[in-house]
């Protein structure tokens, strides 16, 4: 077998997944439709589903889009891994509702990762927006901040985001803080004008950001303006991994647990491969609040 193996090395011969799959009707091989890759989000999750798939032996096969996965590429995508035989899909695209899903689902099982899906036989894992944007708006209620900025995400541009958000919102107001809800035109959208509007206020002394990558350009605007944070304003992010989660900037955020939303959506569609559908639809995995330097006790704003 050894001199086998060392013959076919110096040939190049590579084993036909496709031929082999015949025979044993798997291909050990996981599709996964991306949203954009360049988003750190999608990054991080991909390289979290890639070491899970390694470790229990299957091979990802990603398809994604520039900047941008449109609906229609999400579908052409979801074809073309169904066409290649892949055991199992992972969609990772708020493109492509689960209703747009369920005619797949008895062709290959299929797992949503990165949003909770409620259609009808789908099985998704994603972070507890819900747990998560409460927990980090009763951290800004508990400094003792009494009028509060969120900038919200809409839901068609961003469902996890447009949660978090909601429950921000929701938990401020439960809390006896006033709400200034501040509607972002895009998910990836300058926030310039957002910020404008925040600072008109002269009662806002907190501003709610949801992601750490809006928080980025938020704390830009007010270095531009001068406005010295915490001091003034404080602000707070929403995902806290990766390079923005280092203690060198200090946010203070939410993390979601990135790491675990990958592993655990690639154990729900193995396990649905290997011993038929899960009985665990939807996995909420729980993040923990980050305190950082840019949220702090309100103090009284300067006059403009």
């Amino acid at each position: 077998m050894d001199r086998v193996r060392a013959v076919a090395g110096r040939l190049g011969y590579v084993p036909n997944a496709m031929a082999r799959g015949l025979v044993s009707q798997r291909t050990n091989t996981l599709g996964v439709v991306l949203r954009d890759t360049t988003i750190q989000f999608y990054g991080y999750l991909q390289a979290a589903m890639q070491r899970r798939a390694g470790q229990l032996g299957y091979e990802l096969v990603t398809v994604t889009g520039v900047d941008e996965l449109t609906a229609e590429d999400a579908q052409n995508a979801l074809r073309s891994l169904i066409a290649l035989r892949v055991d199992g899909l992972i969609v990772c695209s708020a493109q492509l509702p689960g209703e747009d899903l369920v005619g797949y689902v008895d062709r290959v099982p299929i797992v949503v990762a990165g949003r909770a899906e409620y259609a009808e036989g789908m099985v998704s894992v994603h972070c507890d927006e819900d747990d998560g944007g409460s927990r980090i708006a009763e951290y800004v209620a508990r400094l003792g901040h009494h009028t509060v900025a969120v900038l919200l995400v809409s839901e068609a541009d961003s469902a996890s985001q447009n949660a978090r958000g909601n429950a921000m919102i929701r938990t401020l107001r439960d809390q006896q803080v006033s709400v200034r809800v501040i509607e972002l035109d895009s998910y990836r959208g300058p926030v310039g004008s957002a910020v404008v509007t925040a600072l008109a206020d002269p009662d806002i002394t907190a501003l709610m950001c949801p992601t750490d990558v809006a928080m980025v350009n938020v704390l830009e605007e007010l270095r531009v303006r001068q406005i010295p944070v915490p001091e003034q304003l404080s602000v707070t992010g929403y995902d806290a991994f990766g390079y923005l989660a280092a203690p060198l900037f200090g946010f203070t955020s939410f993390h979601q647990p990135i790491e675990e939303i990958g592993a655990a959506a690639v154990d729900r569609l193995v396990e649905w491969i290997e011993k038929g559908a899960p009985s665990e639809m939807r996995t909420a995995i729980p993040g923990v609040v980050v305190p950082g330097r840019t949220a702090a006790p309100p103090r009284i704003r300067a006059n403009r």
